[in-house]
């Protein structure tokens, strides 16, 4: 099962958006072309606050011939999402739900909280996520969300990874040997880690990327400007599942230059 992972998309209304919609789209033009079965876009769909942005964001998706399955984040609304994306289902208001496959299942967790950064789940979330991984304790599981409930190390956006929601996740997924990883966005960065004893890997942006700053910020005072987002390649994530195991390859989507071919007559590789 080929799985393709698009995050933090930002999409929003007129003239601001066009940057992003132009690098979602050379971001489907490469994972369409990959022909994934399954597409998971983990949250940050629009950006702002115009609920029409999910009726733009429908027109750039349309190329995408699959199933795709949606988490929202923190930059999402929750009701406007319910209602433009009607056949997503939800439990308790959250936009969480388990999508089975035969041999193996996706679960996808609604991590937000209005108005709030970082994480958030809270106890009904963690009933309903321990009630659903009881239900087929022997699938193998993913477990897709857009806040990683651990530090990134980029100080800015780590605001809320982890605390009273992130330890209540922790609780329910400790243990659970049928969750063979999790996915995330959020961090506009590409990093893999580990979290309750499982996988954790983190997309890159479709959007801009978050600059790449582990320091502890204590070469900034004074400093009037900190760069914090760059327009490096827009990313996305291919997921070769094959029901036991994961195996993540991290892509970027504007065209690069072909440095060697194979020559299919003589084996050979050729330059160009």
């Amino acid at each position: 099962m080929l799985i393709a992972q698009i995050s933090d998309l930002h999409i929003g209304m007129g003239t601001k958006s066009v940057l992003n919609d132009e690098r979602l789209e050379q971001v489907i033009e490469r994972v369409q072309a990959a022909v994934p079965d399954l597409v998971l876009m983990t949250g940050d769909l629009i950006e702002g606050q115009d609920a029409a942005a999910y009726d733009r964001l429908k027109v750039l998706m349309a190329p995408l011939t699959g199933p795709v399955l949606y988490a929202i984040g923190n930059h999402d609304q929750r009701e406007a999402f319910r209602a433009a994306f009607t056949d997503t289902p939800t439990h308790g208001g959250f936009v969480q739900y388990a999508r089975e496959f035969d041999d193996r299942r996706i679960i996808v967790l609604d991590t937000v909280e209005a108005g709030q950064h970082g994480g958030a789940f809270c106890e009904s979330r963690a009933a309903w996520l321990s009630q659903t991984l009881d239900e087929r304790p022997d699938t193998p599981t993913m477990i897709a969300l857009h806040h990683p409930p651990v530090a990134s190390g980029i100080a800015w956006m780590d605001v809320g990874a982890t605390g009273p929601w992130s330890e209540r996740l922790e609780a329910v997924l400790v243990g659970r040997r049928q969750v063979v990883a999790m996915v995330a966005g959020h961090i506009h960065r590409p990093f893999v880690t580990g979290f309750a004893g499982h996988s954790l890997i983190v997309a890159p942006s479709s959007a801009p990327q978050v600059v790449l700053d582990l320091g502890s910020g204590t070469g900034d005072a004074g400093r009037t400007r900190l760069p914090r987002i760059v327009e490096e390649d827009p990313g996305f994530v291919l997921h070769l599942w094959n029901g036991r195991s994961l195996v993540s390859h991290f892509g970027s989507a504007k065209p690069h230059r072909i440095v060697a071919s194979l020559d299919t007559r003589t084996g050979r590789f050729v330059a160009g």
